[in-house]
């Protein structure tokens, strides 16, 4: 098989420095794109009225954007090496800025979808190029405070998404969800244009085409697959979908194993500390990702609540994601990465059970804490996961390392909120665990048992998996 380090890739700086602004930078592109995704949910209905179609037509938008994002970011990769990630960056944000302009101006549902599409691509390369553009310039003593930083904008974006969507559609008008964006592109590629530092570009790879085709076609159909198998009309048709995407990515397997120069070095899986973003990693970030989705649809279907109420209850998820970040990274550097994930995975899983048995009687208070410390728990399992998974990776094999986890993230938030619409839909016929709110509570157990594998995988870790990065640089290298 062949490896990156065969190929010129684009010059690293000589000296890896700390950029708390870059890192910055970044964070806020990427929560603009993040955001973006699940933004229009509360709009679906103002923008259905104003174009005169069906709401359920309007769903189109969101997976149009959803599928370019998913399916953008391999060649992404690709193109940062070949043009320079402060080119195709920069180019991201402008792309995305302009895009969002052209949504906010559309006349009917076909050219907002075009225009979604548009957003699309540039999320799917500010994603990924704007990662690697911070992670190639941070040494690994400092990689858990880089990545603290990158993490928040996925915590974050889907649990203020309704709100933002719902204060601007009702205060407003649906328009500003993709108004809001220009002041903040602009800025955005101002900064990059500041902050983000040139390198050399290396010698010409051509782009494995096969390879690209099989991963895009697959990854695009995973999405649609898990897009569909959410909704409420799953058939057999979406697990056809579902089925052609992962033949799609078995054959791009297959194929990048073989080929001289392939998309990409798949050589990262030797590596344990990446592995397991793959493994336990997917596993946490699917289930994670079921969470609010799942909570809102409780608390109004199940307890009744009306949407702000429950909305501002599911706002305690936010409130512990940001409560505990300052103490993430020292609790990750004394305790260390593999203490930290079994904790935060086991302890996922305990409020997930404790979810199941809420009910419209619980105080309020009490749901409120629980949801504080559920997440508390997420920040943490995320903050130490996306800091791990680089941590014995080389330089030569970042930009495919990058591309990979982008990839994966983008598929585990696709992947919650179908399996969590799964279950519901299983336990809603299944009537054997008795009491109200069956569905409910045996979406929210079943979610725990999958949190539990994760738990499970954390604990084959070594006991000094990517010590070099929680320690600050002085701790052992894993065997």
């Amino acid at each position: 098989m062949s490896t990156e380090s065969n190929r010129t890739d684009v010059a690293a700086p000589s000296e890896s420095t700390w950029q708390p602004k870059l890192a910055l930078l970044v964070a806020a592109t990427f929560f603009m794109e993040f955001l973006d995704g699940t933004v229009l949910t509360t709009a679906i209905p103002s923008i259905a009225s104003d174009f005169r179609v069906p709401a359920a037509d309007v769903n189109i938008t969101m997976t149009a954007y959803l599928v370019t994002v998913a399916m953008g970011i391999p060649l992404s990769s690709w193109l940062a090496e070949r043009m320079g990630a402060r080119t195709v960056f920069c180019f991201a944000i402008a792309v995305f800025t302009i895009a969002s302009l052209l949504c906010a101006v559309s006349q009917d549902l076909t050219m907002l979808t075009l225009s979604r599409v548009a957003q699309g691509a540039g999320g799917a390369m500010m994603v990924p190029v704007g990662t690697l553009v911070v992670l190639r310039g941070t040494p690994k003593s400092e990689l858990l405070r880089a990545t603290a930083y990158l993490v928040w904008p996925g915590l974050l974006a889907p649990v203020l998404a309704p709100m933002v969507g719902g204060a601007l559609t009702t205060f407003l008008s649906w328009h500003w969800i993709f108004l809001i964006n220009l002041p903040l592109g602009l800025a955005a590629f101002i900064a990059a244009l500041r902050l983000v530092p040139r390198t050399a570009v290396g010698d010409k790879r051509r782009l494995d085409w096969l390879g690209l085709l099989l991963t895009t076609l697959g990854v695009g159909a995973l999405v649609v697959g898990l897009e569909t198998l959410g909704g409420h009309t799953p058939g057999l048709v979406a697990a056809v979908v579902v089925g052609g995407g992962v033949l799609s990515l078995a054959g791009a397997v297959w194929w990048m194993t073989r080929a001289k120069v392939p998309l990409f070095n798949l050589g990262v899986f030797g590596t344990r500390t990446f592995r397991a973003t793959s493994t336990g990693g997917f596993i946490y970030r699917l289930t994670i990702s079921s969470v609010p989705f799942l909570l809102p649809l409780m608390f109004q279907d199940g307890f009744g609540w009306d949407p702000l109420k429950a909305g501002v209850m599911v706002a305690a998820v936010f409130v512990g994601n940001i409560g505990i970040k300052p103490a993430t990274t020292p609790i990750i550097r004394r305790f260390g990465f593999k203490p930290v994930l079994v904790f935060a995975s086991f302890a996922s899983a305990v409020t997930f059970v404790l979810c199941a048995f809420l009910s419209a009687e619980t105080p309020e208070p009490v749901i409120f804490g629980l949801l504080l410390l559920s997440g508390a728990f997420r920040s943490i399992g995320f903050s130490a996961y996306a800091s791990v998974q680089y941590a014995d990776i080389v330089p030569e094999q970042l930009p495919s390392a990058n591309a990979i986890s982008a990839t994966l993230v983008q598929l585990a938030a696709g992947a919650g909120i179908a399996v969590g619409a799964l279950f519901l839909r299983l336990f809603e016929t299944a009537g054997f665990l008795g009491g109200e709110n069956t569905a409910y509570k045996g979406a929210f157990l079943a979610m725990a048992v999958l949190m539990l594998v994760s738990t499970v995988d954390s604990l084959m870790l070594h006991r000094d998996a990517g010590a070099e990065v929680s320690a600050g640089g002085r701790g052992r290298q894993p065997r």
